[in-house]
């Protein structure tokens, strides 16, 4: 995806609220089965990481991009947007330019 896509999905982010809220706890299978659920049903889903580690709220944005196959779209504090287009139905639609 090119910078004006990632800049309109950011603004289409903008109002939506957490879906998915990740504890102290971590990454389990629950929550990536959960994060999978919510990308399905809405392609464009925020996630609210509980932690205050910086550096492990980048590392769990990587895990979740790598492991349910979306694209990282933003990540400012402790708020994660991450988009997966659907396969069957797309309910999105990004500018090609």
């Amino acid at each position: 995806m090119n910078s004006k896509q990632i800049s309109y999905l950011r603004g289409l982010a903008h109002n939506l609220n957490p879906v998915v809220m990740i504890s102290n706890k971590g990454l389990s299978e629950s929550v990536l089965k959960e994060i999978n659920v919510s990308l399905d049903a809405h392609e464009l889903i925020k996630i609210k990481v509980m932690g205050d580690d910086r550096e492990l709220r980048s590392q769990l944005l990587s895990d979740i991009c790598e492991q349910t196959n979306a694209i990282a779209v933003h990540h400012i504090g402790k708020q994660l947007v991450i988009y997966r287009a659907s396969a069957t139905k797309p309910k999105i639609v990004i500018p090609t330019k």
